[in-house]
């Protein structure tokens, strides 16, 4: 093995630099050409560390970087050893930046030992969308019964997609339901095999991923949204956008989002 390659293995964070490097010079390139003052950027792994880097490049300007911290990008990628120096430098000389909940200011000052102001600004919806939208066709589709249940994720671990089949399940045995599943990632099949191994496969319609999430939520009765941790969840605010109520966990920032008994 060169010494390339160990020092890929052994920092993670080269693996992506090249692209980093690329986004980089072309934020200044667009900077320039559009005379802008100000660049806003989502996650600080890798979007603000590129926009610093086009804050350098384009030096005879007075740039102003803005960060969005959204939550992977600190309590997983930019947690990982090998990023956190990066991370943590992106927060320190951002011009400014925001999280998407109090959860998540609080996480970014424990995990990164961050004393610099942060600033919440929650994540939001345009109502207008939710009105406006004409629902698709969706298989089985009543307005009555069966009740519609929902979750609409990633498929990930961290969103506990076996206990989202295993409440279906529960519900089935006490009214007639039905499940829609929209999104797709690495859970995906263990969704698929409890469905069949509960005997719900039949009431499970696996949409996968979805442009447009609201004119599904206009023919749906409840969104479930089991995760072991979120920062925000913007899926619940959403859902409650279209008048649809939710069973979240109370977990991280979804109390701010979804408040006991009103909305969920």
């Amino acid at each position: 093995m060169s010494f390339h390659e160990v020092e890929i293995e052994r920092y993670p964070l080269l693996k992506n630099f090249p692209y980093t490097l690329a986004l980089a010079s072309k934020m200044a390139e667009v900077v320039r050409m559009k005379d802008l003052q100000i660049l806003h950027v989502h996650y600080a792994i890798p979007f603000g560390a590129a926009a610093l880097l086009a804050k350098q490049i384009v030096s005879e300007r007075d740039l102003q970087v803005v960060t969005t911290l959204h939550g992977t990008d600190i309590t997983l990628v930019g947690n990982n050893a090998s990023f956190k120096p990066v991370t943590t430098l992106t927060i320190e000389k951002s011009d400014a930046v925001t999280a998407v909940s109090h959860f998540l200011e609080r996480e970014t000052r424990s995990q990164f030992g961050i004393t610099r102001q942060i600033d919440v600004v929650y994540n939001f919806t345009d109502p207008r969308r939710y009105e406006n939208e004409v629902p698709p066709c969706i298989p089985r589709k009543c307005h009555t019964e069966p009740a519609t249940l929902i979750h609409i994720s990633n498929f990930r671990l961290v969103k506990r997609i076996g206990d989202v089949i295993r409440i279906f399940a529960r519900v089935c045995e006490e009214l007639d339901a039905r499940l829609l599943l929209i999104g797709d990632g690495p859970e995906a099949p263990v969704a698929e095999m409890s469905a069949r191994e509960l005997g719900v496969r039949d009431k499970v319609s696996f949409l996968g991923v979805v442009d447009r999430v609201a004119p599904i939520l206009k023919d749906v009765d409840l969104l479930l949204l089991p995760s072991a941790t979120e920062s925000f969840g913007l899926v619940a605010l959403e859902a409650m956008t279209s008048g649809v109520l939710v069973i979240a966990s109370d977990i991280g920032g979804i109390p701010e989002v979804v408040e006991h008994g009103v909305g969920g």
